[in-house]
């Protein structure tokens, strides 16, 4: 048993020197210029973070009708939802280990917050589509390269612009309308990711976590956004960054 777990060490550290000894891959010169462009695909989702009025569970009287339309609510919550983006990378490289990076991006996701009621039938979800424009400027930070390999951490601010019907009423009924969102809100981000060197390309897996600042709710007097107080968008995005 002792000689088998030397040989193993052995082993292990034969192994480690050959890894060391290959040369790494040229990643097509992606570090080798301080300004440099690349694209990336990304995985998104996305919920609310909702802070409701003291009366919100109280039913929405209707002074059209001049009657309760609503039942007494019970709970107000937000599940993710899953979306995509595509964008575009800037980046400029200050010195070996730090960069700031411009990525504007197209992002394709949905919003829904999800209203229960004392009478069950009148449960409903109400979702929010969205196309939204987003604006980062991030400054990543990395750790030194090791062959084809290397750790990073970024963080920074956006601003994301919402463009399309998003926010479009289809009809004057009450119960048929959804929550208006700001067309224009900023946010921070941070998040982690590693480059891979590949002969002709940089590969970069990241993942990042965004929360809007402020509020980002458009009050109205409509049953399901007068029980709300303020509305924060939390996002997670898993992007494949390509330079």
């Amino acid at each position: 048993m002792i000689k088998n777990g030397y040989l193993t060490v052995f082993l292990l550290f034969v192994c480690s020197n050959l890894l060391l000894a290959q040369a790494p891959a040229w990643g097509g010169g992606a570090d080798q210029t301080d300004l440099a462009f690349g694209f990336s695909f990304t995985y998104v989702t996305s919920n609310y973070k909702i802070v409701k009025q003291p009366n919100w569970r109280s039913p929405y009287y209707d002074p059209g009708v001049g009657h309760n339309i609503t039942d007494s609510l019970t709970g107000i919550s937000s599940k993710p939802t899953a979306g995509f983006a595509i964008g575009f990378i800037t980046r400029y490289r200050i010195d070996e280990h730090v960069e700031v990076r411009a990525t504007p991006s197209l992002i394709f996701a949905d919003r829904s917050l999800f209203y229960t009621y004392d009478t069950p039938s009148q449960n409903v979800v109400k979702s929010t589509q969205t196309t939204t424009v987003d604006f980062p400027l991030e400054v990543k930070l990395k750790s030194d390269r090791i062959q084809d390999f290397r750790l990073y951490i970024m963080g920074g601010i956006k601003y994301s612009e919402a463009i399309g019907r998003g926010n479009n009423q289809p009809t004057l009924d009450p119960l048929q309308m959804t929550v208006k969102n700001a067309t224009g809100f900023g946010s921070y981000e941070a998040g982690i990711g590693c480059d891979i060197y590949f002969e002709y390309f940089k590969l970069s897996p990241e993942i990042k976590i965004s929360n809007s600042l402020g509020n980002i709710l458009v009050p109205q007097n409509q049953p399901f956004a007068a029980p709300l107080s303020k509305l924060g968008l939390h996002t997670i995005m898993f992007s494949l960054i390509f330079e």
